[in-house]
């Protein structure tokens, strides 16, 4: 089943203006009309015990999707999942949509874009009231109204988070990224919420990477970020994520909301389309392995041991005990949603592409998907940064054996001239410079009392910003100054931190490594070493990202 995701929820709040690039059309005798092409490609994946409620992992690559980055428009995850609580039965009656899913992709609100891919948190608090992306990063830019900008705290000490999402190195190209949430018992749970008579639970949901050079947690969800709204109705105290478990058993897709493409018609009336060039990574063996070891948890896997820790007991490794993990397997089976259509087109005229004509569903071994290709219909392509496999660019509309509307592969040389699709450029748009992400300056704000032990300091990613951040202690970050944390709960939370920093080191293994491919890269520009004094305790905090002068 389908769920209404945090990228969906862009198409309608987001009002960005566009405009495709066009090649003059000399003689072409039939307009040109821009489209879209969106949906998703599915994954099945085998179910695992419910009792595996205390998070997951995942291994995806990443890619440039498009060859050249179209604008602002453009929005799509690469492939990724999305964690819901899990309910008891019956299960609670209404709409109450919150979890945890982002990853890895473009946005429309995306202000420093590039072909590669950056990372954002994406949780979601009930039914989209907030959503929060990562330290300093949630709905809006309006620090009056803050709907999830301090839902992240920042937890590692070596890693620099952008407002604007965690950038990868530039070119990665089908490199494996690995992340997952697993709860830890960071704060503990409360009876009262704001002064209120609901509780809030002790789940800090936590971020922890595998990459090629940092490993490890970086930041996690406070528990006031999905209970706030039981402030205003009591009755959903203890229904959200904070309190509850996960639900083990996910959708997993790749979510597109929006690639270019035109349409024209022939002398004869016949429908052509055309897409923005659209790659997929390619393998040794001409496949593109896209998921890997997709793994549900339970609370022996990290929990117990961290909670064993704080109590007075021996220090906890922070590596996931195997006992407590179970790996998903995959059928090999696979489906695509993918349309092409004018914008605002209604449902009926959002027609499907023969996606099984040039792909088939692979599953390499049990925990592996990806795809097979038809190297009669789609392109290799060997780029500076690694090898692609180029989807077809050229499609005609046409009738099934149903009589039901299907766009076709057509080779290029098929394509009526008349049409004007091959004079079409998808090239990068000329754009307004994008606004720098801006922090509270107000010296009485939280960002300023009691305010950063050092900085600032400046960063400079490959999406051509730049950086500004502090180094801040960590109970006194913005973030957990808005947690519902007393100052003795903050001070705790303190001590707490203090030991994962001084014991959790960033160059080993967390989540088990993947079994196939090479791991991804942060940008390096993003891992960050604390100042003498401030190694354990303290974290970076972004206040400014800009555009480079």
């Amino acid at each position: 089943m389908l769920k209404k995701s945090y990228f969906t929820l862009f198409t309608s709040c987001l009002a960005l203006v566009f405009v495709l690039p066009l090649a003059p059309l000399i003689g072409a005798t039939n307009q040109i009309q821009k489209g879209e092409m969106a949906g998703y490609l599915l994954v099945p994946n085998d179910r695992v015990p419910e009792t595996y409620n205390a998070g997951f992992s995942i291994y995806v690559a990443a890619w440039p999707l498009l060859q050249e980055y179209p604008g602002r428009r453009f929005q799509t995850g690469l492939f990724g999942t999305w964690m819901h609580a899990q309910y008891d039965d019956p299960k609670p009656s209404g709409r109450l949509y919150s979890d945890i899913e982002g990853g890895l992709g473009w946005w429309r609100d995306t202000r420093f874009a590039t072909e590669t891919p950056k990372f954002i948190m994406g949780g979601v608090a009930l039914n989209f009231v907030a959503w929060a992306n990562g330290p300093g990063a949630g709905k809006g830019r309006d620090w009056d109204k803050p709907k999830g900008k301090y839902g992240v705290a920042q937890l590692s000490p070596w890693v620099l988070w952008p407002p604007d999402g965690l950038n990868l190195k530039q070119g990665t190209c089908g490199q494996l990224f690995g992340y997952g949430y697993l709860p830890l018992p960071l704060t503990e749970a409360k009876s009262t919420t704001a002064g209120k008579n609901v509780p809030t639970g002790n789940n800090c949901w936590t971020l922890f990477l595998n990459t090629r050079n940092f490993k490890g947690p970086v930041a996690f969800f406070t528990p006031y970020f999905f209970s706030r709204v039981t402030v205003d109705d009591p009755c959903l105290g203890g229904m959200f994520l904070d309190s509850r478990p996960s639900g083990p058993n996910r959708a997993l897709q790749m979510e597109t909301q929006y690639i270019p493409s035109v349409q024209s018609t022939d002398e004869k009336g016949e429908i052509y389309a055309r897409i923005a060039p659209t790659s997929f990574p390619r393998g040794p063996k001409g496949d593109s392995a896209v998921v890997h070891r997709v793994t549900a948890y339970n609370k022996k896997a990290l929990w117990d041991a961290v909670k064993a820790w704080f109590e007075g007991g021996p220090p906890a490794s922070g590596a996931i005990d195997p006992s407590g993990a179970v790996v998903h397997n995959f059928p090999g089976r696979g489906r695509s949603t993918w349309r092409i259509y004018k914008p605002r087109a209604p449902r009926e005229k959002k027609v499907s592409i023969a996606w099984d004509s040039f792909a088939s569903s692979v599953a390499p071994d049990s925990s592996t998907y990806g795809f097979r290709w038809d190297y009669q219909l789609v392109t290799k392509k060997d780029t500076k940064d690694g090898p692609l496999v180029t989807l077809p660019e050229y499609y005609h509309l046409v009738k099934d054996d149903n009589k039901k509307a299907l766009w076709v592969v057509v080779q290029p040389k098929d394509v009526p001239a008349e049409t004007g699709l091959a004079k079409v450029s998808f090239s990068r748009p000329r754009q307004e410079p994008s606004q720098p992400y801006v922090t509270p300056d107000d010296a009485q704000s939280c960002w300023k009392k009691p305010g950063p032990a050092a900085g600032p300091f400046q960063a400079h990613p490959g999406d051509g910003s730049v950086v500004t951040y502090y180094w801040y202690r960590f109970a006194d970050q913005p973030a957990l100054l808005n947690a519902d944390l007393t100052d003795i709960e903050r001070q705790s939370l303190q001590a707490r931190v203090e030991k994962l920093h001084r014991n959790w080191k960033k160059d080993r293994d967390y989540l088990a490594p993947p079994t196939i491919g090479k791991l991804a890269d942060i940008d390096p520009a993003l891992i960050v070493t604390p100042p003498p004094g401030l190694e354990a305790g303290y974290v970076p905090i972004a206040t400014r990202q800009a555009a480079q002068e």
